[in-house]
């Protein structure tokens, strides 16, 4: 029965939800480091979209490169590809719905490059991965703030992974230094409803770039090491929003915001599925043989080629209250294993199911969600933790039952703006055509310009001669008359069904302009009027 007392006006809302909710898979051999592919569910991890705080990841991975790194004292070797669906605290225009990002990262977090045009700040003076990935596809426009999936996803799959193209070649110098630059593209190909094919890779010079300033880590990353087959996978949370408060005989309880993970009625809803990892035989040996004069390579990726890690039967929801001054390791953990248990309805499929009464089934928009119970009770009889419990089993005193967890009242979004300089990469030798305005379901307003593909200022910015460009144009040109958005690339998914694409972000060419260019956002900001212009982190 709820003690009814005066509300307590003290709720504590400094702390927040943060950790890791983890699965295992079966090595493999490490014979297959050539990238990987993975089927991840798309859904709002949250009922109400909470503010700017909340950052949380859906499930993805971490590719690093295959190397030794040497013990150089100064040197963190940190660089991955990673990113995924999510929500960040610097995405200007968020929305229940996730958004896609790239997430390449360079030596040390010096650089980080999340699509065409966005990185580590927006100092244009400055770029720090700004232009670390060129755009590929002439049917896809990449929003700086992130790839926009369709409004009201509900459990759908995007498929998604990196493969590595032969679309440059290695160079012995960098920047005239004398560190060598690998020629592995590494190609994001995309598996949605709406959209197939290869959208965006990430350029060689990204990741050689940083080894002119210091040529002892020359050689040890991604454009040229193959990747590291065994990877962890996991979606990463950093924040979800809690509060907590104590009642009069000195228990102390805490809400947790409306936290969704996808429901199936009759079984299991997939989480993450056809975890893949290829060698080289499954794209690359093919597209080599292309470019260099051969017939067009087929794009569907060679399941011969592929290794398909099957589950482990360990995984966890490994989430803990944290807040200012408690470290990774001292959060107080939340026994989610008590809420939910990971389930596999078959060996390449993970999921997830109720282990407890306090899970509710809410209808989402295009289908159905399992709630995590929003309140708990600390527990401290040796071990601390918190429990989840009723919401009647919460003293109305602590004010708990009247929190409020939806979007509070912020600044206004600001603008992503692009060099305007006249004798900027950007202008000279500038776009084609356009602008043109696209309007994304999260409210924004995109401008996009056509540009020939080798004239994209990532390319422009990629320490590639003028000749060397030219090739790399022909190849694009080859890539576009032969890899269509609506061809097989990724094997497809077993079950389920696939995400949309925002179909905003679907377009097409101008006539005359259908191979080898190019749709680059030149700015994006809200629909109905300027509101500032975002400068440097």
């Amino acid at each position: 029965m709820c003690r009814r007392m005066k509300a307590n006006t003290n709720i504590d809302r400094t702390h927040h939800v943060a950790g890791y909710a983890r699965v295992k898979l079966e090595a493999g051999d490490g014979n297959y480091r050539a990238g990987y592919s993975l089927y991840s569910a798309a859904w709002p991890l949250l009922q109400e979209y909470p503010g700017h705080d909340f950052q949380s990841g859906l499930f993805g991975t971490w590719m690093f490169a295959d190397s030794e790194n040497p013990n150089l004292e100064g040197v963190w070797f940190y660089s991955t590809i990673e990113g995924g669906l999510g929500w960040w605290r610097d995405t200007e225009y968020p929305t229940e719905s996730p958004k896609f990002i790239m997430g390449a990262v360079a030596l040390g977090f010096c650089a980080w490059a999340n699509g065409p045009g966005a990185g580590k700040g927006r100092d244009w003076a400055n770029p720090a991965g700004h232009y670390g990935i060129a755009q590929l596809s002439p049917n896809l426009l990449w929003p700086p703030d992130g790839l926009n999936l369709k409004q009201g996803v509900c459990g759908e799959l995007l498929g998604w992974g990196y493969l590595p193209l032969p679309l440059t070649e290695a160079k012995s110098t960098t920047a005239g230094a004398d560190v060598p630059t690998g020629n592995q593209c590494w190609t994001l190909f995309l598996n949605a409803a709406n959209f197939k094919g290869p959208a965006t890779f990430v350029l060689p010079y990204f990741f050689s770039a940083p080894t002119v300033r210091d040529p002892r880590t020359a050689g040890r990353f991604l454009d040229r090491c193959p990747s590291k087959q065994s990877r962890s996978h996991a979606m990463e949370t950093q924040h979800i929003p809690w509060a907590q408060a104590t009642d009069a005989q000195g228990q102390t309880f805490g809400r947790m915001a409306p936290t969704l993970f996808p429901a199936q009625p009759d079984g299991v809803a997939p989480v993450l599925h056809r975890v893949t990892a290829y060698n080289r035989s499954a794209l690359w040996d093919r597209v080599k043989a292309w470019l260099e004069g051969g017939p067009p390579a087929d794009p569907m990726i060679d399941p011969e080629g592929a290794c398909l890690h099957p589950f482990d039967t360990g995984a966890d929801v490994g989430w803990g209250i944290g807040g200012p001054g408690i470290g990774r390791n001292e959060r107080t953990p939340i026994t989610t294993d008590e809420i939910l248990r990971p389930a596999l309805p078959n060996p390449y499929t993970m999921g997830y199911k109720a282990r407890s009464d306090l899970v509710e089934e809410v209808e989402g928009s295009d289908g159905r969600l399992m709630r995590m119970p929003e309140f708990y009770r600390l527990v401290e009889d040796g071990k601390k933790r918190w429990i989840a419990v009723p919401p009647e089993e919460v003293p109305e005193e602590t004010g708990l039952h009247a929190v409020h967890f939806g979007r509070p009242k912020e600044a206004p979004p600001q603008v992503y703006v692009t060099p305007d300089e006249p004798d900027s990469c950007w202008k000279k030798p500038g776009p084609v055509a356009g602008p043109f305005k696209a309007y994304p379901g999260d409210g924004s307003e995109l401008t996009y310009s056509w540009y020939r593909f080798a004239d994209q200022p990532a390319v422009l910015n990629a320490d590639l001669s003028d000749a060397e460009r030219e090739e790399l144009q022909q190849r694009i040109e080859r890539i576009h008359r032969h890899w269509t958005k609506d061809r097989d690339y990724l094997a497809p998914p077993a079950s389920g069904a696939l995400a949309e694409i925002d179909p905003a972000l679907i377009v097409t060419p101008p006539p005359g302009l259908e191979i080898g260019y190019v749709p680059i956002a030149t700015r994006q900001g809200g629909s109905n009027a300027e509101r500032g212009t975002r400068n440097a982190e």
